[in-house]
């Protein structure tokens, strides 16, 4: 005689098989999700999941950008029980909108859209920035002008050398939108070179652009040249 517990593990057993004989479409276990990938990456390949079950087993394809990946037209390209592997990935090629596609002799499917982005940060052009003159006691702006990246940045700003770092207070804030110093009420002890430094929170790469030199004028105008 089984005990109950035996009889549930065994019902349950005869369900699965019974399950994987009845013929069906596709369905997804698994839909891709977004991925950003940072360039820099000392792994050289990206995956994008997708899990499907059928009965007939289903065909998988992908789209990128609404075309129909040739798996078979770049060695870059290979799918693994229904995942999408690019190896060397491109940010020229390779970015853009996959969807997984799943088909069996009852049907299709389309997953969702995930996007595939790249995250970099490139360096700052290294032309010297023209001086900044300000009268004591006025407010004044230094432009950042962050290089091409993708991928949140974080913003901060060298006060002469490194690692001397603007803090900021009630008269000095950095945008961490733009990534621009303001200064309200420059004194005497503002005087001297800003360089602004430029995070990537994705690759978590650094890098500066050319130092402003920051001077006071006694004439009662503000010159500011970009």
């Amino acid at each position: 005689m089984r005990l109950p517990w035996e009889l549930l593990v065994l019902q349950s057993f005869m369900l699965c098989l019974a399950d994987d004989n009845i013929l069906h479409g596709p369905v997804f276990i698994q839909e891709p999700s977004s991925v950003i990938f940072a360039l820099d990456s000392e792994e050289k390949k990206v995956k994008l999941n997708c899990e499907v079950k059928g009965n007939p087993k289903p065909t998988i394809r992908w789209k990128l950008n609404g075309t129909i990946v040739d798996i078979g037209m770049d060695y870059r390209y290979s799918v693994v029980e229904g995942s999408l592997l690019i190896n060397n990935p491109n940010k020229t090629q390779d970015a853009g909108t996959y969807q997984c596609i799943a088909t069996n002799s009852f049907g299709t499917i389309v997953s969702r859209e995930a996007k595939l982005q790249f995250a970099y940060l490139e360096n700052f052009k290294t032309r010297t920035r023209s001086t900044v003159s300000v009268r004591q006691g006025q407010g004044m702006v230094l432009l950042c002008g962050p290089p091409p990246h993708s991928g949140e940045l974080i913003y901060a700003w060298i006060f002469n050398e490194y690692p001397t770092f603007v803090h900021q207070d009630n008269r000095r804030f950095v945008s961490q939108e733009t990534g621009n110093l303001y200064i309200a009420k420059v004194e005497k002890s503002d005087v001297g070179n800003y360089t602004c430094v430029v995070t990537n929170t994705v690759t978590n790469t650094r890098v500066r652009g050319p130092p402003t030199p920051l001077i006071l004028r006694n004439d009662g105008k503000t010159s500011i040249t970009f």
